[in-house]
Parts: C-alpha cells; structure tokens; sequence
C-alpha cells in the first residue's frame, strides 16, 4: 500500500513538472497512442457502422457543436471594435503562416520530403486554437475579450480558408482531392453542428454547456486521440513510416521551433509599428502564431478522406501542437510575473 502511494505521488509530482513545460497529459497521450498504432493497428483500420473511425467521425460533429453552443453572440458582436487587432491576428493566421512555408517549397517539396512538406503547409492553412490561446494569454495578462474573438472568428474561418488553401497548393489532384465533395462534408460535418450549438447557445443549453466546459474540453481531446490513433494505424499498416527515421523528426521539430518563433516575432512587431497597448500585443502575438490541433485532425480526416498518408500529414501539426504550448507557457508565465495586475 506504502509502495503504490509513493508511486502514484511520485507520477503526479513528474506529470505536474512536465505541465509547467507544457507537456500536460493529453499531449503525452498523444505520443501513446501513436506507440499504441505502431504496435496494434487493427481496431484502427476497422471497417462498419460501430467502428472506431465511424464513432471518431460522430465525435466530430459534436465536437463542433459543443463548440456552437459555449459561442455567445453578444460576446462576438461586442468584441468587433478592435478592428486592427482582428485584422492582424487573421492576417498572421491565414496569410503569414502559408507564405512563410510556401518559401522554403523549391528545396522541401521534392522527393521523400514531399509529404512532410504537404503536411507542413497544411499546418500553415489552419486557423488558430481557442482555449490554448485564451488560458495563455490570460496567464500573460492580456486582452482577454480580445483573444476570445480572434480564436472564435478564426475557428469559423479556417472553415473555409483551409480547403482552399489545400487546393490551390495541389492543384486541386492530390489523392483525386474533390473541392466540392470535401466543402460539402465541412459544411454537413462541421458548420451546420456549429451553427446548430449557436442557435440552441441562448437556451438552457448553453448555460449547461458552459458549466461543464471542462468535461466537454475532455471529449474533445478523446475523440481527438481516437482520430490519431486511427490515422497512424492506416499508415502504420500501410508501412508509410518505413522511410523516416529519427533524424527526420528531429528536423521537423526544430522547423516547427523555427516557424513559430519566426511567426511570433513578425507579428509582435507589427504589433509595436500599429502602435498596440501592451494587452493587445500579447493577444496578437499568441493568437497570430498558434494553430489549432482539433481542427488539424478533424479537417484532414475530412479533406485527406482516410489516406494512408493521412499520419504522416499530421506529424508537422502534431509537433508543431506540442512545441508551441511549451514555447508560449514559458513566455506567458514570464509575462505575468513582469506585469501583474494591480488589485
């Protein structure tokens, strides 16, 4: 008994020191369930109606309803007047992050790296994540209202925004990539249980939803780990991986360090030329230069229609998820301690 009491104080010290970095448990789960891929991929690549991918599939929709119904309109509507901080932090988002990557395209997208790269540009299409973003800048003492619109209107967005993007990069033929057949299962798949959870947010509902916004952030997360599970079990089987080894990740991952603290530092510093108060800069610098991984998994389960290259293609995201909540912990802890407000 005195043994398995140490034990379990001494996970929980490990995993509360590992969450001052970042690294909370669902991104360690995140690296389990890949392990979990590698080894047992079957439930993954299961075929009918009660499957793993069919109830992954579900979880999406409610997951973007949910998300609907804890959106309150007069928040939105209140938050339009800063007009200069929503343009920038939208700019940055779908704009910045796309041609920074489209840059490094002549030397990255040839030959085996050509995935990575489709994957990596991918990660640059996607808009930016809500609840990361609005807990950091918090911590950093920023425009929180602020920070809760950007993420919001971004999340609708990318909706849109990121199958373009994916379109005009491929040419629109990648893996026979069907425009109109992929925006239809956005709108059926994602918007409409948006606006669904938007029009019910004034109800009981909403406020229920509100409440146990914890409990609901959890299944976002589960259904999150059941797409990756399902996405690297198809590549696994399909032996995708057989050509990338370690060295590769680990380049990956520092161009993922790259790309954020290059995106970070731009956008900061158009913070400062357009003049931003201290809150608005934090706002635009965390919202502008993060990426949300719920729509990455979500949207490539839609637009990549269960490739076998669909884990490959989320490697970059995937990393990029991990490494940016490391980066902005440490900033916005900084922050906070430099600048607490007075009570």
């Amino acid at each position: 008994m005195a043994t398995s009491y140490l034990a379990a104080c001494m996970v929980n010290k490990v995993l509360h020191f590992l969450a001052r970095f970042g690294l909370d448990w669902f991104i360690l789960s995140i690296i389990g369930v890949i392990i979990l891929a590698s080894q047992f991929p079957g439930p993954g690549i299961a075929d009918g109606p009660f499957s793993l991918s069919s109830l992954a599939n579900i979880g999406i929709s409610l997951i973007f309803f949910f998300y609907g119904l804890k959106l309150n309109r007069h928040k939105l509507v209140a938050g339009l007047s800063n007009w200069r901080l929503h343009i920038l932090v939208q700019v940055s988002t779908f704009l910045l992050f796309p041609l920074l990557v489209l840059v490094f395209r002549p030397w990255l997208d040839a030959g085996g790296t050509h995935t990575l790269w489709l994957g990596t540009f991918f990660l640059a299409a996607l808009p930016s994540t809500v609840s990361s973003s609005v807990v950091m800048v918090s911590i950093a003492n920023g425009n929180i209202p602020g920070a809760i619109f950007n993420a919001s209107i971004s999340s609708l967005l990318g909706i849109f925004i990121t199958p373009v993007w994916m379109s005009v990069v491929t040419g629109g033929n990648h893996n026979s990539l069907d425009m109109g057949d992929i925006m239809m299962k956005l709108l059926l798949q994602i918007l409409l249980p948006v606006v669904m959870g938007l029009l019910l947010n004034p109800t009981r509902l909403g406020k229920v939803a509100e409440k146990y916004n914890k409990q609901l952030k959890y299944f976002d997360q589960l259904t999150i780990l059941a797409i990756v599970y399902t996405a690297f079990s198809e590549s696994f089987d399909k032996h995708m991986f057989s050509n990338l080894n370690m060295a590769a990740l680990l380049i990956l991952g520092a161009c993922m360090l790259v790309l954020f603290f290059v995106a970070y530092c731009i956008t900061g510093y158009t913070a400062r030329l357009l003049h931003f108060n201290r809150e608005d800069r934090i706002t635009a610098t965390f919202c502008g230069s993060k990426k949300s991984l719920v729509h990455g998994t979500v949207m490539a389960k839609v637009i990549f229609m269960n490739s076998p290259l669909t884990g490959i293609l989320l490697l970059p995201i995937m990393l990029y998820h991990a490494l940016q909540l490391i980066a902005v912990s440490i900033i916005a802890q900084r922050m906070g301690k430099q600048h607490r407000p007075v009570k």
